[in-house]
């Protein structure tokens, strides 16, 4: 249910962008993100061993996902996250029946939380982006988008932790190396970006972006390494660009998105130039959006069914 997600081209979305566009749309899922590509071999490989706890850090998808994998096999799931992450995000991880421990600060403070609770009681530990299986899921995705032959030129992935874009990306260079892979953030979140750029790794004190599924600080050094072998480019974008790519795609696709999985749209609307006359494919990577806030985003209620 997690593979084979729609890739189509978005006709209603090029007049306003300039370009031909197609979407990868990872949200029509039990847990509404890509995640769960992931997620279901961690659990899978978990359900066959004699160790059945695991614990991770998550502004919320990762959480999410991994919550709905273990509990269809049994798992005992804890989910470490921010007390300022969002609440739907959090609320759904709880009706999931995973164990969730709020901590004060940020993400960073839930990663570290959540090593100490997997050294103290011997689970295993996923880390997003770090832990292969969380790469391997992600590159599924790519895997797709080659399979179709495609006649596209660029491919848009958000970049947070950079589990997306080190997966789609290996595989986009392996399979159709002419396909130009760039990554987007936040202008208030730009900590891999900065790292991309200089070849390093570059922290950042804080973050200030509403794309709370890309907002980490402190880059994993091994991480910066894959990227560096597969993004052709790291782009950030401002607030206001990534709030434009949400209304764009309620009003001409039909799809209540959260600010991540706008991240693709906000960099064509931010450089028309330089997309013009290009094929881009974005990928819409998750829509675990809190309602009131989205209204407050966009100036409009969600579309039914969202």
């Amino acid at each position: 249910m997690f593979l084979d997600t729609p890739l189509y081209r978005c006709e209603a979305l090029e007049p306003e962008l300039g370009c031909t566009v197609s979407i990868k749309l990872e949200t029509a899922n039990p847990v509404r993100s890509f995640k769960a590509r992931g997620t279901e071999v961690v659990a899978s490989l978990l359900a066959d061993s004699e160790s059945r706890a695991v614990v991770c850090a998550s502004a919320g998808n990762l959480g999410l996902a991994l919550a709905w994998s273990g509990r269809g096999r049994g798992l005992d799931v804890t989910v470490v996250a921010s007390r300022f992450a969002t609440v739907t995000k959090l609320d759904r991880i709880r009706a999931l029946d995973a164990r969730l421990e709020l901590v004060d600060g940020d993400h960073e403070a839930a990663r570290e939380r959540a090593a100490a609770i997997a050294r103290y009681d011997g689970i295993r530990l996923v880390e997003d982006s770090l832990d292969i299986e969380t790469c391997e899921g992600a590159a599924t995705i790519g895997l797709e988008l080659v399979d179709t032959a495609p006649s596209f030129d660029t491919v848009l992935i958000a970049l947070g932790g950079g589990a997306l874009a080190t997966g789609v990306g290996h595989v986009l260079k392996s399979s159709a190396p002419e396909v130009e892979v760039i990554c987007v953030q936040p202008l208030g979140a730009p900590a891999m970006t900065r790292s991309w750029h200089q070849r390093r790794v570059v922290t950042t004190d804080s973050t200030d972006t509403i794309a709370d599924g890309v907002a980490g600080r402190c880059p994993i050094p091994a991480v910066l390494d894959d990227l560096l072998l597969v993004a052709d480019d790291a782009v950030l974008v401002r607030e206001a660009s990534i709030v434009a790519g949400m209304r764009l795609l309620l009003d001409h696709a039909g799809l209540v998105v959260e600010p991540s999985a706008a991240l693709g749209i906000a960099a064509v609307l931010e450089d028309r130039e330089r997309f013009a006359g290009r094929h881009v494919v974005t990928i819409v990577c998750g829509n675990n959006v809190d309602v009131d806030a989205y209204r407050r985003w966009v100036g409009a209620a969600p579309v039914r069914g969202s």
